[in-house]
């Protein structure tokens, strides 16, 4: 049954905050409650977001390319490498996140701080990571998901909102196919977070053609391109180990490239990967040696490596901008004038050290 809806009418607002942590949907008192229910939702949203260090929307307007497979393996590969990561599932109609890691049967619960996302221990018990998703609040595993956007609309904000993610370093988004409601409402709740956006495709030219339209919504929207994963990308034949192309290489492949959109992996059609994720272990955890799970491990790498650069390069920049305007500095909180003293000498030199080669 579908989750219930936000509360969108008009209330008379009262400052006081309820302290409780998940929307006012779910709350027993939302239908007597005098307080502001929009703006509580929206703090709500905010507080999650700041607690997150980078989030990454795994997505390709085409269906059936491995999204969820390179979702759920890149995020296995992140926590493996010590990272703190949560897998959001935002496939409303085929929420399958929890079948990656053997958790699709479990049930989340409604407490006073949120929906306490599911958390999964690899078979090791050294790798954690937790995991939200519609799967795990529909009646049966088998209940089909007949929504209208509105309550896709709804539940994309609890999935930001009403999960109690807690502190991540990474925030990895299974996206549905398409470039439709599920997509715009993230990009709008993303807005001035350090979001970026994984593209997943499969040779095929019809694949790579649905790509090249998923890279100019992102560009259109503002949403930074890490890179595309070529998914299906040959088959190591079991007999003589020679590759095999299954599908015929098309050129739009290029035009990726082109558009400055780096390849960051291509992984094979391999029966081990089809395997770990139909027994609920990602690859990465049940054949860490293997070379799929070597495959993820370095995408997981040039992912946080990707991140983190242009992590960097958005606070050079921004720094180069308020360093123009040192009436900015004014709102540093700093007790010490030695040491306003100190940051203003090194601002001065850092001053000098970007500014464009022509103004100095």
């Amino acid at each position: 049954m579908p989750a219930p809806m936000v509360n969108l009418r008009t209330i008379e607002d009262t400052p006081t905050p309820c302290g409780l942590g998940h929307a006012c949907s779910f709350c027993p008192e939302e239908h007597h409650c005098r307080r502001d229910k929009l703006g509580h939702d929206r703090e709500l949203i905010a507080t999650r977001l700041a607690a997150m260090g980078r989030i990454l929307l795994v997505l390709g307007n085409k269906g059936g390319v491995g999204k969820s497979t390179v979702a759920a393996n890149l995020a296995a590969a992140l926590a493996k490498q010590g990272h703190r990561v949560g897998l959001g599932d935002a496939d409303i109609h085929g929420p399958n996140a929890g079948v990656f890691f053997g958790v699709q049967g479990e049930r989340v619960k409604v407490g006073p701080v949120g929906i306490r996302p599911t958390r999964y221990r690899s078979p090791d018990a050294t790798t954690e990571l937790v995991l939200g998703s519609l799967a795990m609040m529909l009646p049966e595993t088998d209940s089909p998901v007949v929504w209208r956007d509105a309550y896709k609309f709804d539940f994309i904000h609890h999935l930001a909102g009403s999960f109690d993610w807690g502190p991540l370093d990474y925030w990895i988004l299974d996206m549905p196919p398409g470039t439709g409601n599920e997509l715009i409402t993230l990009c709008d709740l993303l807005e001035g977070s350090d979001a970026s956006a994984l593209l997943v495709t499969s040779p095929q030219a019809v694949a790579l053609h649905d790509s090249l339209k998923a890279a100019r919504f992102c560009r259109e929207r503002g949403l930074p391109i890490l890179g595309w994963v070529e998914n299906m990308a040959g088959l190591v034949c079991p007999h003589c180990g020679d590759d095999i192309q299954l599908f015929p290489r098309s050129p739009l492949g290029d035009r990726l490239g082109e558009a400055g959109i780096p390849s960051l992996a291509q992984l094979p059609l391999s029966p081990l990967l089809a395997f770990g994720s139909d027994a609920g272990t990602p690859v990465v955890l049940s054949a860490p040696e293997s070379p799929e799970a070597g495959a993820f491990d370095a995408l997981a790498l040039r992912c946080a490596e990707g991140l983190s650069r242009r992590a960097d390069e958005g606070f050079e920049a921004r720094l180069a901008a308020a360093l123009e305007d040192p009436g900015q500095l004014a709102e540093l909180d700093l007790e010490d004038e030695a040491t306003r003293a100190e940051l203003d000498a090194l601002l001065g030199a850092e001053r000098e050290r970007l500014r464009p080669q022509g103004h100095r």
